[in-house]
């Protein structure tokens, strides 16, 4: 295949993944014009068109598709293997884009890698907080981050954190007005803050588990918010109970500021792990971060 043809489906393959010109272009470095003649020079080559462009948006037709599928995985084997071949040098470099969770971000991610990217300036690393469950391979991301319980069985998994667990908490102003609860079902006359998760298309109804019995329930209240420091703030300022990771809670627990209620029922899930492709070539940059995460008990 001639050479200007790779060029015509890198640029089909970026058009098809941003789902715009503008978007592409930038990317690419190119003028949108520009983009946009190659696109209709490589339809016109193989007789078929391949993106269905609208005033709003750009998206592959079928052929569109069927191609992004077949010639995308190539592609990106290609890029990861030039990138492994770059970083035969002395120190590891490159970009790692990890998607993670706010609170795996906070308390395991930035702690370990802060003192990773002093020693080795030529790594970079994209986090990006999204607390759904990203697919990682279609959004082009290194590794992704969560708990052990959530990943694929066909993604390799390295667990970054011990086991964690869960805590029902509230100021003390607020028990001031209400009684606590003795049983996860008298959530339901309690104000409560929820939790709002994409991945659930909804809000998180909280989860509970004791003597092997397991128990949700769908609480409700002011307040929904779809970050946990809001939660917490909010639980502070007497606004209804929270449900929430317990090491975000201890030491407002130890403090008087918060107090604990359900501790009984409250459960222990599996800890963190991060999770990459198994079929990607891993970068010397990418080994050097997973083993720096490695829980090691």
């Amino acid at each position: 295949m001639a050479r200007e043809n790779y060029n015509d489906l890198q640029a089909f393959l970026a058009v098809a993944r941003e789902g715009s010109f503008t978007k592409a272009a930038g990317k690419l470095g190119v003028s949108q014009s520009a983009l946009s003649h190659t696109i209709r020079g490589l339809e016109s080559r193989l007789g078929i068109r391949l993106l269905t462009r609208t005033t709003r948006s750009v998206s592959p037709t079928e052929a569109g598709e069927r191609l992004l599928a077949t010639i995308g995985p190539r592609f990106e084997e290609i890029e990861a293997e030039l990138a492994a071949l770059g970083e035969l040098r002395d120190k590891p470099s490159g970009t790692i884009r990890i998607t993670s969770g706010e609170h795996s971000a906070e308390t395991i991610l930035w702690p370990k890698l802060a003192p990773l990217l002093a020693e080795y300036p030529d790594i970079k690393v994209e986090i990006n907080i999204d607390n759904g469950l990203t697919d990682i391979a279609a959004n082009r991301y290194d590794a992704g981050v969560r708990l052990g319980d959530q990943v694929a069985k066909d993604m390799i998994a390295v667990r970054i954190a011990p086991d964690m667990r869960t805590s029902v908490v509230a100021s003390p102003a607020y028990f001031a007005r209400r009684p606590p609860p003795i049983t996860p079902q008298e959530l339901t006359g309690h104000d409560c803050i929820n939790l709002r998760l994409p991945t659930l298309g909804g809000l998180y109804a909280w989860e509970f588990e004791k003597d092997g019995h397991e128990l949700k329930v769908r609480v409700e209240g002011q307040l929904v918010f779809n970050y946990l420091q809001p939660i917490l703030k909010a639980a502070l300022a007497g606004f209804g109970l929270a449900f929430l990771p317990e090491d975000v809670v201890l030491t407002h627990v130890a403090e008087g500021r918060l107090v604990r209620v359900l501790e009984d029922w409250c459960p222990v899930w599996q800890g963190y792990h991060l999770y990459y492709p198994s079929r990607r070539q891993s970068s010397r940059a990418l080994t050097l971060l997973i083993d720096t995460l490695r829980y090691r008990g």
